[in-house]
This record gives structure tokens, sequence and C-alpha cells, in this order.
């Protein structure tokens, strides 16, 4: 497993509308992989496969939707003394913010800071005051340069959590794994068809978008694009199989395969599309587990509405510790993901 590409991926700054950075990276790491490779209005990465057998009729369209953005900031207001104010892109717990390190971005350079909520510290505090639950909006970074802070930062730039990625036991812990796990497997599913020289009729297309974590954006721009046939949308889902959770709010367990995910807030998938994978999962011995979602959404939803529509589902992992700096995976759930996708579009 390509835990190197894993690693660069999650650790490579890129919040909402500033995806630049991840796809750079993509983009060195693809070469050779793709026919036809473009960048689109939205900051959306288009990698398109050419079938490598005939097949009956038109080819098939798949699509893979891989978003490339993490949750992240963007500076709002830099004030006197150089504390600076903040706007959240993405959907952040503010109890996971606290006495947190950060990095923020700049065009020119990138900055080490601290984040915390702005008031009194533990010493100073009543019993009363510690009980306050702060808001997302009340959290102010610090980057030690005091009145040169607004010489280096200015509004618009971006802040992302700084912490490296890490393996313990079977597990990958970092931030960022939504959803850099899907930029993994898109890069690295398609590496396996080529180094396999796997024969498909259909007509790949793997999109690295921008912008999911406000809105599906880049997914809905491109899927319309494309227009394709089959919409895959891959990403992360809860795994909350942790104490304190009862059994049937855990969504998926770790270990146990990849998720074909069913429901979510955004989409149904489509039920035969469902059987099919599920079909081959079983053929293939490849271990699932079928996940719904109550609320929340993926870019499937996308591809699925796309013009005239598609079908869809969700391919995902489990994750653990969902939107915070310690998102943790199964190693074995992310190679159920990859295998199962491998296996679709090989005989696609």
């Amino acid at each position: 497993m390509n835990i190197d590409l894993l690693k660069a991926l999650c650790e490579t700054p890129g919040a909402p509308g500033h995806e630049h950075r991840v796809r750079d990276l993509i983009t060195a790491e693809i070469k050779g992989l793709f026919d036809e490779v473009k960048t689109d209005a939205m900051g959306s990465l288009l990698c398109k496969r050419n079938p490598t057998k005939k097949g009956k009729g038109d080819p098939l369209k798949i699509m893979l939707c891989c978003h490339m953005d993490e949750i992240g900031f963007l500076v709002s207001h830099i004030s006197k003394d150089g504390f600076i104010n903040i706007q959240p892109v993405g959907g952040f717990d503010p109890r996971v913010l606290h006495a947190r390190r950060v990095v923020v971005c700049t065009d020119k350079g990138d900055y080490k800071a601290v984040m915390n909520p702005g008031g009194k510290g533990l010493h100073i505090s009543t019993p009363e005051e510690r009980k306050k639950q702060h808001t997302v909006g009340e959290f102010i970074i610090d980057t030690g340069m005091g009145k040169d802070a607004a010489k280096k930062i200015q509004v618009g730039d971006f802040v992302v959590m700084d912490e490296p990625l890490i393996e313990i036991g079977s597990k990958v812990v970092s931030k960022a794994l939504d959803n850099r796990i899907a930029c993994w497997l898109g890069i690295e599913v398609i590496r396996e068809l080529v180094k396999s020289k796997a024969k498909h009729a259909c007509e790949i297309h793997v999109a690295f978008t921008a912008q999911e974590e406000v809105g599906l954006r880049g997914a809905k721009t491109a899927s319309y694009a494309i227009k394709p046939d089959i919409g895959f949308g891959i990403d992360t889902t809860l795994a909350c199989d942790t104490p304190g959770v009862p059994d049937k709010d855990r969504t998926t367990v770790q270990g146990d395969g990849f998720g074909l995910h069913v429901k979510d807030s955004s989409f149904i998938a489509d039920r035969d599309l469902v059987l099919e994978i599920e079909k081959l999962a079983k053929k293939k011995k490849i271990p699932f587990q079928r996940t719904l979602l109550a609320a929340g959404g993926q870019d499937g939803a996308a591809a699925q509405q796309a013009a005239a529509g598609a079908k869809a589902v969700g391919i995902v992992v489990g994750t653990r510790y969902i939107h915070t700096v310690t998102e943790m995976i199964e190693k074995d759930d992310l190679q159920a993901a990859k295998d199962i996708l491998v296996a679709y579009l090989a005989q696609a």
C-alpha cells in the first residue's frame, strides 16, 4: 500500500476554493495514467482514460468523483495587534478546535500558528465561564508575529490544521483523510489497471473535484461536463464503532470492509448498481458493508443529478473521529475499496 502517497496528499494544504496545491501534486503523480487531463473553471482536475477494448455500441462513461478539498478556514480580519479572525469553509465541531496548531497559507509563504477561543483562560475564569460552549466564530489565530502579521497575511488567505499522518497498529491517522483517501483511490485504482493491463470497454473519468465541503460544487460542474452514465462517489463515511455509541448509530465497523453507500441526505443510490457491486464483491471475496447516513452528502449525488441523470452509488471508507485532526481509517478497508473499484472497472 502506497502510504507515502497518502501521507503527501493528506499533509498538503487544500481548503475549499484553494485546492491548487493538491491538484498540482495529483497532476505530477498521474503522468502516463490518463489519455486526457485538464483543469476546469472551478479548479477540478478532470482525467479521462479511453477504452482499451471495443465493446458493443458507445462506451459507458463511468465517473469516479474524488474531492480534493479539506475543511478549513479563510482569514476574515486581522487586528492591529495581529490576531486573526476566521470564517469556516466546511463543517466544524467547535469542541475539537481548542488549542490546535494550524497553518496560515498565503501566496508568498506559509506560517505556523495556534488556534484558541478568545476570552479568559483556565486560571482566570470562573467555574461557570468554563462551561461555555464556544462557537467557531469565537476562535482566533495567533501567529506570534504581532503587528507584523498584517504585512504578511491578508483577508482571504486560507487556514488548515497542522498535523502529520501517522500509522498506529493497522490504522492510519491524519487530518484530511476526508477526502484525500478518495484522491489516493482515484490514482491507485487507475495505476493498478495500467499495471495489470486490464482491458476495459468503458470510458473512465476520474474527477478530482473542488469545493465538495461547501456544497458539492466542483462535482456539479464536472458531472455536467462529463455527463456520465454511472457515477461513483468516493468518500469517507462515519465509523462510530467506539465506546459510548449505540450499535444502531455506528454506520460502519472498521475492519468489515469498504462501505457500499446506499443513502444519505443528498442522494439514494441506484438499486440495481448496489446489487451489481454487492454480487461482484461476493464473487471476488472483497469484504464490504452496506452504509446509510441520516445527514450529510457526497459527490455521488452530483453525478446522479447532472444533465439527464446517471446511475450512482457511493464507495466509502469508514472513518473514526471525522472532521478532526485524528481521522482514523483501517488499512484493510481502504484496500477493499481499491479492490472493488479495480474489479468493477476492469470488467465494465
